[in-house]
């Protein structure tokens, strides 16, 4: 799966940016949509990572409250499986220990971020996103008084996107998260990204907030790689999450043009 997700765009993706293409007018934003189209063609053919930075491996794990799962730990299973698809697949080991010394690389990728939730039925849902460095690091939160409501949480996410400028490999799908506590927001953002390109939220009034902060992303007119152009977002996926009613937190997490995400189910 790790080394499926790091080589293969899905579907949904490729869609988006195609269809980004032929709406796109400029001419230097028409030629960065092609070159990522025909790079996604090519790491499909060779089965080669469609950027060499392979990622935080980032798994999603539902575990349904009537499966029994036997033989090991689990997370050491994951940890395994993690390790042995990218040293096997020669895939870019990008993870250190001791981030703020040392810093030495653990030459397997591992450990991954594991984010499980327990839901109803016997099965195990796995999804991996490999994430890049380079959209990972324009990430940001914000603990916002209740009243600033959507003028505030609009701005937020613009400035977010804007200030990220080319270093989150534009055209990107936005992920935003709102309630709840700083460290579930911050969660909500990177799972709103597990969604497919342009499925709304279920909530309608949630879908219509998406709807307009996905037009006015794009009106910034950063466009792919931030060259200008029509297309700065594929989509915006918010998740939200009641609150106290001290607080409005707010996270952004982007991803990349090159969305990848890898989903099985045991």
């Amino acid at each position: 799966m790790c080394q499926e997700a790091t080589a293969l765009l899905p579907d949904d993706v490729l869609s988006a940016l195609k269809r980004a293409r032929e709406r796109e007018e400029s001419p230097l934003a028409q030629k960065i949509l092609d070159q990522i189209l025909s790079n996604a063609e090519l790491a499909k053919e060779e089965f080669l990572p469609l950027c060499q930075d392979t990622g935080t491996t980032v798994i999603f794990l539902e575990v349904g409250q009537d499966a029994h799962i036997v033989g090991g730990d689990l997370n050491e299973c994951i940890k395994q499986g993690v390790s042995e698809g990218y040293v096997k697949g020669c895939l870019r080991k990008s993870i250190v220990e001791q981030p703020f010394s040392a810093r030495v690389n653990t030459q397997d990728n591992t450990p991954p971020v594991v984010h499980t939730e327990i839901v109803p039925g016997d099965r195990l849902r796995i999804r991996i996103l490999p994430k890049g460095g380079g959209c990972e690091n324009m990430s940001r939160f914000g603990m916002m008084l209740p009243a600033a409501g959507k003028p505030a949480i609009t701005e937020f996410v613009l400035k977010a996107v804007e200030e990220s400028g080319g270093n989150a490999c534009p055209p990107v799908i936005v992920g935003v998260g709102i309630g709840g506590t700083a460290e579930h927001c911050m969660y909500l953002a990177k799972r709103a990204l597990t969604r497919k390109v342009g499925e709304p939220n279920a909530d309608p009034e949630t879908a219509e907030f998406e709807a307009e902060l996905l037009e006015k992303v794009n009106a910034l007119g950063l466009g792919p790689q931030a060259v200008g152009g029509r297309t700065t977002a594929l989509a915006v996926h918010i998740e939200t999450y009641p609150a106290h009613i001290t607080a409005l937190p707010v996270a952004v997490n982007l991803q990349c043009h090159s969305a990848r995400l890898k989903e099985a189910v045991l």
